[in-house]
């Protein structure tokens, strides 16, 4: 019984610490939010950079509730003005990707926000 009492310390810390990096995985690997954009070429920024990055947007983007929240993300080339984005947007890393879509492809709350019929 004594022999329990002396590990129980060290066995509570090793399950934090194996909670701990679990969070940690999910907040950097698994964790995605999907947000909606409409491009406004007027808020693009050309940036100097040392990879392919040579432009950046910041915009207004939605999430399918239509929580509204300012997005900053890079690309290789001016996007097509008017266009609508789905970004996938992970809270440590930022926007990780994005697809034009439709406008019939936007939730009812996110066309609501954005004006959109």
């Amino acid at each position: 019984m004594e022999n329990l009492k002396e590990k129980l310390p060290i066995m509570i810390a090793i399950i934090i610490v194996i909670l701990l990096l679990i969070g940690a995985y999910y907040l950097l690997f698994i964790q995605k939010n999907i947000y909606y954009i409409q491009i406004d070429n007027t808020k693009i920024e050309q940036i100097s950079s040392t990879d392919d990055m040579r432009y950046q947007y910041s915009l207004i983007a939605y999430d399918k509730n239509g929580k509204e929240k300012e997005i900053e993300f890079k690309t290789t080339r001016q996007l097509r003005d008017g266009a609508y984005l789905e970004l996938e947007v992970m809270t440590t890393r930022g926007v990780i990707s994005w697809k034009e879509i439709k406008v019939e492809e936007l939730p009812d709350e996110v066309k609501t926000k954005m004006n959109v019929e």
